[in-house]
């Protein structure tokens, strides 16, 4: 894959992996049921087409967890992420996030699955000095 990303994929989950600057980077998503509904107002025929003619576009928005792991640490930066669904879509001029971080938690490397008993911030209400800085971090 392009950009030094490694492509694993088992049944429905997909898995991104990386490895840069000392730090390995994971990318995980299901596609199950991550198909956001057609509104009305996208059925429109468009360029002197019927609707018929049209081939649907079909468009994934899968919740997606990202994992940071530094060379030699026990703990991992994970970052539960997905795509509102009220902005699937949006035209390309709108300058909102084209998805937002839903959690951020510290989780042990030796775990498959997120610990409850592990601290997780919800960022319904967040800090957004913080916030922004995470996004800044996924965006590098």
């Amino acid at each position: 894959m392009s950009g030094g990303w490694e492509l694993e994929v088992n049944g429905k989950e997909a898995r991104l992996v990386r490895k840069i600057a000392g730090e390995k980077i994971t990318v995980t998503f299901s596609i199950n049921n991550r198909t956001p509904p057609q509104r009305d107002g996208d059925k429109e025929p468009s360029q002197g087409r019927k609707l018929e003619e049209q081939e649907a576009e079909l468009m994934s928005a899968p919740h997606f967890v990202v994992e940071v792991i530094k060379e030699g640490s026990k703990t991992a930066l994970v970052l539960g992420c997905h795509y509102p669904e009220d902005e699937v879509g949006q035209e390309e001029g709108d300058q909102s996030d084209i998805f937002s971080i839903k959690e951020v938690s510290f989780q042990s490397t030796n775990e498959r699955y997120w610990k409850d008993t592990n601290y997780t911030l919800n960022t319904d209400s967040p800090d957004w000095g913080l916030y922004d800085h995470l996004m800044d971090f996924l965006a590098d």
